[in-house]
């Protein structure tokens, strides 16, 4: 069932939030181990930390970057980079900010919240990569200063990206959640628009979601790297 609809797709898309993320071993934000774990995000990630809490705002953001300096797409970034080449993705919405479907040459990626591989300068717009931040050297030549290229609290995301995410999820007609809890907005609005235009839902999550009753396939409690390249082998037969 799964394998057949997946050959028989025209416009497939693929939606991954943090529990993708989590298997290569990047902080997840909310857990009871996460990055929020202590800390109010509007006091680190905001627009507000960064006008008049920086040192705090740097920190936070040079820790993150060091955290992912050892971390390494898993198994399932390949197969996605594969399915890209042999069947019709059009597009990897992503709530991560992580860069690691980039890193695993993911094509079709739309980071709905930035990602936190890139940084430029709030006065000028030069673009930096992350040494700036890991060498605690924030300012620009221009003396503006370097942020990360992530949608801090506080912000709206980004209009091209939202509308490119909801064109794909309206035309697909096979739309795969991957580790997303489905509870924050408007992210979780693209696989119930793509339900509601007719594809097949298939989520894969370590726990329930809200979407769980109108998806055609859940899976629950495997991990996603396992899901996929499982599928993967089950399409090559």
């Amino acid at each position: 069932m799964l394998t057949t609809w997946l050959r028989e797709a025209q416009r497939m898309v693929v939606f991954t939030g943090a529990g993708m993320s989590t298997e290569s071993g990047v902080p997840d934000f909310r857990s009871s181990r996460g990055l929020w774990k202590g800390n109010k995000p509007e006091a680190l990630a905001s627009l507000q930390a960064m006008a008049n809490n920086r040192q705090a705002f740097i920190d936070f953001y040079r820790l993150r970057m060091e955290q992912l300096q050892h971390v390494q797409p898993h198994k399932g970034y390949d197969v996605l980079a594969s399915w890209e080449q042999q069947l019709p993705v059009t597009a990897i919405i992503t709530q991560n900010t992580d860069g690691l479907h980039e890193r695993a040459v993911n094509q079709t990626v739309l980071p709905l919240h930035g990602s936190i591989q890139k940084l430029y300068c709030i006065q000028c717009g030069q673009h930096y990569d992350v040494d700036r931040y890991m060498n605690n050297q924030p300012n620009c030549s221009c003396g503006g200063f370097i942020r990360p290229s992530v949608v801090l609290f506080g912000e709206p995301l980004d209009s091209n990206v939202l509308a490119l995410a909801e064109q794909h999820s309206i035309e697909a007609d096979v739309f795969i959640v991957l580790g997303s809890s489905l509870v924050v907005s408007p992210a979780n609005l693209f696989p119930r628009m793509a339900k509601e235009h007719g594809a097949k839902l298939i989520i894969v999550n370590r726990d329930p979601t809200p979407l769980d009753t109108i998806a055609d396939y859940v899976v629950n409690e495997k991990p996603i790297g396992s899901f996929l390249v499982e599928t993967n082998q089950a399409l090559q037969k």
